[in-house]
Formats: structure tokens, C-alpha cells, sequence
């Protein structure tokens, strides 16, 4: 076999097959530091194993399957590369395993290892990487096949160098969603999860803004719309259209029933925050047949114990896993924000919204910005809270306002009684600062421009009375009157 490089066998062109052959040696395994002099892998060269493999044209594409066996009679060629044991044995923890066990145990002097055609080329840029510490791959499919190969031989340090080649290479939707269609074995291993998380973070960061990509989102396969419903940034417009969003995605993906009652159970309801997601709407889980009755139940009975806990508890919730896959209590950027609303009937029909903002939301609205909160209802009619940064009523500074609106628009009219509070931080009660009383029409709002009475610079300073731990305590008391 020293004599010939490449040797003819057979005539099947649908095997490949890669033959080893392991003279004997007095030490089969090395480690990472042994001194080993480091051989050019040429045919022919004088070093103290040799390697064989036959050539197989299957279209298949790469395969995981590391069978043992060998028919003579399938083989279509035999291609010899000469490599020290050592050397492999010390950067391929398969090839450890193989030279302790396959050779020092018994008397075999030739191993076979069966590979497809195509993964000859990303197999001898493998070898080399085990020598020489480089690839001679630089495109994205090359390393990618190079990385198959590495994972299939345990080559742990060629995926770090490849996972690092291809974080380097400017990331496209296309190359993100293909990173996150590797097999499961490479997708778990260690080294190279910060190319996934890379390609999380891209799609992540693509459709922050999901409401102008709702078609594309509805397109992309379960690892992309997984990646995106995980991100804590995404700005929707409440978490209820998220959920209407990730009902429309898998009707689309997965029409039969029975299959989307699977994929909706196993993958996509952890993603979804029911927490945040209104009352009205968690009425509608309950009796949406796509879910299993079990698992809405305890979804929405997690949800409704969650939006009765204070805010200083839900916050406490929230933080208990900020690491965790399932981010069910972090809330996300909503652009309507959620409220919690307590309703009474008598002696007249009255509601109670707590509304919380952050500082830094607060701080975001200068000079002219607006928030929204989630609308809740009185009387039948849809309501929401605003805040504004505007001009005080002579327009000489900026300050913090709170206005009540009625989403309905039409010839409805609604005689309201309203009262506008905030949190002190000094008392830590909450404090009256406007009442009011407005006949609303849809489409109205009514409220207060500068609601604190100064102006934006003392509102928003950080030693400000109105922010207790950064967060600012609104309420909104809303009567209906006969």
C-alpha cells in the first residue's frame, strides 16, 4: 500500500469509503502538548499511518451515520493519505477513542471509515486543521461542511474555529436561518453556540419591528419565528397580537389540526407572555380549540395569578429567571402598555387603571413623544390612558401629561367622571392631582398637560418625587354616573 496512493477496487459509484491503516506503534495516544513532529499529508510520505478512501458519488449530502463496514465489492476507489495517530488522536476525540480501542486492543492493522462523496473535500480541509491549526475554507457553505465534519469526528477545537470564521462573516436572514438548521448535535455543542446565539440576536434585531414585517415573519421556518418571539426587545403592539400572530403562523405551517395542537404545545407557547396579554384575550385561549384544554387552563390561570400580584412582586417574578429559555413574566416593548384594572359595579359602574412607566420610557418621550396603554373597558366602551410630553397651556416649557380617551369612534356619547393620581414617593401613596368630568364621542381624549406642575427637566431629574425605585405609579379612577 506504501507503493500506491490512489488504487481502483470497484465500480460502484454509489459508496465511498475511507480505509486507515494503522501500523504499529508503541504509543496509539498523544495529548494536545506531546512534542510530534507535524507531517504534510502528500502521498507517499514516510510517517507512521496511512490513509485510504474510496470514492462514492451520492447526492445525498453529508450523513451522520459512522458505520464500520466495508464490502470490497461496492468500493470505487481507494485514495491513501499517510497522517501520524498521534497527531489526530490528540485533536479528534474520535480518533482517541478509535486508536485505544479498535487498534491497541486487538491485532487489526486497517481501519475503515465509510464518508459520503460530498464530504471529502470539508474531510481533508479536517485533517489538515488537526496539523496545521488553519482551513483553506472561507465561504460560508465550505466552513459550514467543514463544521459538519468536525462535529462528526469530535474535532471540538475546529468548530471554535470555524463557529469563529463564520461570526465574522457578514450575516444574512438567509445564512442566519440556515446556522439555525445545523443538526441538533452541533446546535447543543458547546462551542458553537455563539454563532446561534449570533444568529438569534440577528433575526432578533431584523424584526424588531414586527408589524412591518408580519409577511416575511409568517415565512420564516420554526427556528426563525422562534428566534424572534424569544427577544424581550420586540416592539409590538401588545402582547394579544403576538399571540394572534403565532395562531396565524401555525395555521399557515401547520394545517392540520392535530399536528398544530403539537408544534403550538411543544415550541411556541413558551414563547408567548400570556402574563401580559389582557383578560379579554386570555377568555379567548380558554376557548381556542388549538391548544389542549389542560395546558390553556394552566397558562391563564398563570397569567391572572401573575397580574395580581403588586408591581414590586411582579418585577421580583420577572427577575427570578432573567436566563432562562421561558421569559413568560419579562415584559417586552410593548407600544401599549399594560394596565391593571380593577372593576366595580355598584354603587355605580366604575373601573380603577394602575399604569406603570419606566424612567427611561419617560425619558424617551422628550420632546414630543407619546405612550399608550392596553385599552380596558367601562360601560361596553373601549377606553386607553396617554402620556405625552408636551408644551404647558401657555407653551413656554416642555412638561409630563395624562390624557383619557374612548377608542369607539361613531355617534356614542359617555357622560365620565375621571380623577388622574400618582405614587409620592415621599408617602409612597398615591396622590390626587386632577379630577375632572367629560361626555366623551368616540375618537375623544381629555386630560391634564402638565400633570405634576413643573416643569420636564425637575420631572424626569433623578432625585424627582414622582419616580419610586425608577418607576412611575399612575391611576385612573373613571365613574359612570346615571
Amino acid at each position: 500500500m506504501k507503493d500506491k496512493a490512489v488504487e481502483v477496487v470497484g465500480q460502484n459509484k454509489d459508496e465511498q469509503v475511507l480505509n486507515f491503516n494503522i501500523p504499529d506503534t508503541e504509543n496509539n495516544v498523544a495529548f494536545e502538548n506531546q512534542d510530534v513532529e507535524a507531517v504534510v499529508m502528500t502521498e507517499g510520505s514516510p510517517t507512521d499511518a496511512q490513509l485510504d478512501f474510496n470514492q462514492r458519488g451520492d447526492a445525498a449530502g453529508p450523513s451522520s451515520d459512522s458505520s464500520w463496514s466495508m464490502d470490497c465489492s461496492t468500493v470505487l476507489r481507494v485514495k491513501c493519505i499517510y497522517i501520524s495517530s498521534a497527531i489526530l488522536a490528540a485533536k479528534s476525540l474520535f480518533f482517541h477513542k478509535l486508536f485505544l480501542n479498535g487498534i491497541k486492543e486487538s491485532e487489526q492493522r486497517d481501519v475503515t471509515v465509510q464518508i459520503h462523496a460530498s464530504e471529502e473535500e470539508a474531510l481533508l480541509d479536517l485533517l489538515n486543521f488537526m496539523y496545521c491549526n488553519t482551513l483553506s475554507a472561507t465561504r460560508a457553505t465550505a466552513l459550514l461542511d467543514v463544521l459538519l465534519a468536525a462535529d462528526k469526528f469530535k474535532v471540538a477545537s475546529c468548530m471554535r474555529y470555524c463557529s469563529r470564521l463564520l461570526r465574522s462573516i457578514p450575516m444574512t436572514c438567509e445564512s442566519a436561518l440556515l446556522y439555525l438548521d445545523l443538526p441538533s448535535s452541533i446546535l447543543m455543542a458547546e462551542a458553537v453556540q455563539p454563532l446561534t446565539d449570533a444568529a438569534k440576536q440577528f433575526l432578533a434585531v431584523k424584526y424588531k419591528e414586527i408589524s412591518k414585517f408580519q409577511e416575511e415573519v409568517l415565512k420564516l421556518p420554526l427556528a426563525g419565528i422562534e428566534a424572534v418571539l424569544s427577544s424581550d426587545d420586540l416592539q409590538a403592539a401588545s402582547e394579544d397580537t403576538l399571540y394572534d400572530l403565532v395562531l396565524k403562523w401555525a395555521r399557515t405551517h401547520y394545517p392540520k389540526l392535530e399536528e398544530r395542537k403539537e408544534v403550538l404545545a411543544k415550541q411556541l407557547v413558551r414563547l408567548i407572555r400570556f402574563p401580559y396579554m389582557t383578560c379579554r384575550k386570555l377568555k379567548k385561549v380558554l376557548n381556542c380549540n388549538e391548544f389542549h384544554p389542560e395546558l390553556a387552563s394552566r397558562v391563564v390561570l398563570e397569567a391572572l395569578f401573575f397580574k395580581a400580584e403588586t408591581s414590586h412582586r411582579q418585577r421580583a417574578i420577572a427577575a427570578e429567571e432573567p436566563n432562562a429559555v421561558n421569559r413568560r413574566f419579562v415584559e417586552r416593548a410593548y407600544k401599549y402598555r399594560p394596565v391593571k384594572v380593577v372593576e366595580l359595579e355598584l354603587p355605580h359602574q366604575q373601573c380603577v387603571v394602575y399604569l406603570d412607566l419606566k424612567r427611561e420610557e419617560c425619558a424617551q418621550l422628550f420632546p414630543t413623544g407619546r405612550v399608550y396603554s392596553q385599552a380596558f373597558h367601562l360601560g361596553g366602551q373601549g377606553f386607553f390612558l396617554s402620556a405625552h410630553c408636551n408644551m404647558d397651556q401657555q407653551g413656554t416649557y416642555h412638561c409630563f401629561g395624562l390624557f383619557l380617551g374612548m377608542q369607539e369612534k361613531g355617534s356614542v356619547s359617555f357622560a365620565v367622571d375621571y380623577e388622574f393620581a400618582a405614587r409620592s414617593k415621599q408617602t409612597e401613596e398615591y396622590v390626587s392631582k386632577y379630577k375632572g368630568n367629560y361626555t366623551f364621542t368616540g375618537g375623544k381624549a381629555v386630560g391634564y398637560r402638565n400633570l405634576f406642575g413643573v416643569h420636564w427637566k425637575a420631572f424626569i431629574e433623578d432625585d424627582s418625587n414622582n419616580f419610586i425605585n425608577g418607576i412611575l405609579h399612575l391611576r385612573a379612577e373613571l365613574t359612570i354616573r346615571q
